[in-house]
């Protein structure tokens, strides 16, 4: 496995593999690689000839309180693990190369971008946009892999590639969870015991508003305040939203009809997590 750090030498790299007909997978990442991560390498591995994964911690997405500085980084253990999950190249790029002092230009997706965790975060799916654009660019993939456990920032992604003709597939793969059910995510190893044992109670409200919705319930209010309710027992958690949403176009279903998913961050403790699940309430499914 070949880790390259400069932006022209990966061009370069995946312009060879592309006049040599191979089909390039790409997995982008911003490293503290867990499960999740790796299942999207090994899915990359099945389906395309070479194996892209980049590791870089995007500054643009990051609020000017939130934990840029402290994100867990861990580049050599990172490399290890991507190798033996079937990587051919690690891309990190230095942060000012990616992102010169005068750069001035972003990507945006109206609409998408400005609900959900966007209400809470503003700027950081512009950010999230504007890198994944560039990293296309440079890697120029046939398939890119992302998780449904960031689901806002699939459907934002995958409408950037649709509305700015960009010749990449993007294939979002289910989410990995812990045995309790937490999603696997970096920012878990922020959480200490008590938050770790509390944090499952995400899972277990998004089941029970599952649930309640096979069961024919509809109200979209009813079913939100259920799932509130089981989150509020724990004193460490702090809701900041709870949503029933289409999951193309991320607009809240009234009436949970055919398919919808419920979404939510909450803070356990100082660290926010997000979670979701996808729901077809149509009969039979």
């Amino acid at each position: 496995m070949r880790i390259i750090r400069s932006l022209a030498a990966m061009s370069e790299v995946s312009r060879k593999l592309k006049e040599e007909g191979a089909r390039i997978g790409f997995v982008p990442t911003m490293g503290a690689f867990h499960q999740g991560h790796l299942s999207l390498v090994r899915q990359a591995r099945r389906d395309a000839d070479k194996v892209i994964v980049s590791i870089f911690v995007n500054p643009i997405q990051f609020g000017p309180k939130e934990d840029f500085k402290k994100y867990p980084r861990g580049l050599k253990g990172d490399c290890k693990l991507a190798k033996a999950a079937g990587a051919d190249f690690i891309f990190s790029p230095d942060k000012d190369r990616m992102f010169p002092r005068r750069f001035l230009t972003h990507v945006e997706v109206y609409g998408l971008s400005d609900v959900l965790c966007g209400r809470f975060r503003p700027g950081h799916f512009r950010g999230v946009a504007t890198v994944v654009a560039k990293l296309f660019n440079i890697v120029r993939p046939d398939i890119a892999y992302f998780g449904r456990k960031d689901a806002q920032q699939a459907t934002i992604i995958k409408r950037m590639v649709s509305d700015l003709n960009m010749p990449v597939r993007v294939k979002v793969m289910p989410i990995v969870r812990e045995k309790d059910g937490l999603a696997m995510s970096s920012r878990n190893a922020y959480l200490n015991k008590q938050e770790r044992e509390d944090s499952a109670v995400l899972f277990q409200a998004l089941n029970q508003g599952k649930a309640l919705i096979k069961q024919g319930k509809r109200n979209r209010k009813d079913i939100i305040n259920k799932i509130k309710a089981i989150i509020n027992k724990k004193n460490t958690a702090r809701i900041d939203y709870i949503e029933i949403i289409d999951p193309d176009c991320l607009t809240p279903l009234k009436a949970v009809r055919g398919k919808a998913l419920i979404a939510l961050a909450v803070y356990v403790g100082k660290t926010r997590l997000i979670d979701n699940v996808l729901i077809n309430s149509q009969p039979g499914n």
